[in-house]
C-alpha cells in the first residue's frame, strides 16, 4: 500500500523534503466546471457585463491564484511558475463553462495544486460575478487532468476514471 507523503512516521502532517530530487520540466492541466442558469451564462459570455468582462477577470484571478498556492495550501512548496494559462470553453448545451487551466515550471516538486487552485479560483471568480442573477451556479468537475515530469512520470485522466456530472 502507498503511503501518503505528507505524513511523517508517527502521523503527523510534515513539507515533503524535495533537497534532494532534481529539476525537471514539469507541467499540469487541471479542469474545473461551473453550471450557470442561462441568464447567468450570456452574462458570463459577455465583455459587457455589469460587473466587467467576466472570463477576464476570471483568467487573472486564476493566473494569481497559481502563483499564491503554497500561501494557501499549508504543505505546498514555493515554486517558479513559467507559465499559467486559464482557457474556457462554453457549453451552449448545458450553459455551462468548463475551465482548463495548464502550468509549468522548471523545479524541484509538480504543478498539480497550481493548476487545480487556478482552475478552482477562475471558478469561483465567475461565481461571484454573476451571483446577483444566479446564486444556484454550481462548481463541479475539478479534477487534474495530466502532469509530467518528475519521478511518477506522466499521467493522464481517463474518462472512465470520472464520471463528470452534467
Amino acid at each position: 500500500m502507498s503511503k501518503l507523503t505528507h505524513l511523517d512516521e508517527h502521523g503527523a502532517a510534515r513539507m515533503v523534503d524535495v533537497s534532494e530530487k532534481p529539476e525537471t520540466t514539469r507541467e499540469a492541466t487541471a479542469e474545473a466546471v461551473i453550471a450557470l442558469s442561462p441568464e447567468a451564462y450570456n452574462l458570463a459570455l459577455s465583455p459587457d457585463s455589469p460587473k466587467g468582462d467576466v472570463l477576464a477577470t476570471a483568467r487573472l484571478a486564476g493566473i494569481m491564484a497559481a502563483k499564491k498556492t503554497s500561501e494557501l495550501i499549508p504543505l505546498c512548496h514555493p515554486i517558479p511558475l513559467s507559465q499559467a494559462k486559464i482557457e474556457f470553453e462554453p457549453q451552449d448545451e448545458t450553459a455551462s463553462l468548463r475551465i482548463v487551466a495548464s502550468t509549468r515550471t522548471m523545479a524541484q516538486t509538480g504543478v498539480e495544486m497550481e493548476a487545480l487552485v487556478a482552475a478552482s479560483t477562475a471558478a469561483l471568480t465567475i461565481y461571484d460575478m454573476v451571483k446577483a442573477v444566479d446564486r444556484s451556479a454550481v462548481i463541479h468537475s475539478v479534477r487534474l487532468l495530466s502532469k509530467s515530469g518528475g519521478k511518477s512520470g506522466v499521467y493522464t485522466a481517463s474518462d472512465s476514471s470520472f464520471e463528470a456530472e452534467k
